[in-house]
């Protein structure tokens, strides 16, 4: 799982009645790569496709998210705020020590 994951499962979350299109638009992925994640994420049992049953498009799909679905979206949250978190301090660091090097020279 990675970062196309936690942001489909996180847009699904929000308004599962989403087309491909619109999660690509949205996401700012491929339309196949759309395609491939939201695959996977029903063959490993995190959303389930259900195709609407009064709808004049009769390929439009309402994609929603299982209990394990919304378990893992919490879960791939917290893995990408601990990394962000990393990167934050990292970067707060190299800014410090930039801040001393300019205090330094003049």
């Amino acid at each position: 799982m990675n970062g196309h994951h936690h942001k489909l499962l996180k847009e699904l979350a929000k308004d599962n009645k989403l087309s491909q299109r619109e999660l690509s638009r949205r996401l700012r992925l491929s339309l196949g790569r759309v395609n491939y994640v939201l695959n996977a994420l029903i063959t490993s049992g995190l959303i389930k496709a259900m195709r609407f049953k009064n709808s004049k498009n009769k390929m439009a799909y309402m994609y929603t998210l299982t209990p394990e679905g919304l378990v893992k979206k919490a879960e791939l949250a917290s893995v990408f705020l601990r990394k962000k978190m990393i990167e934050y301090n990292t970067l707060w660091e190299e800014i410090e020590e930039l801040k001393k090097e300019i205090d330094e020279e003049q």
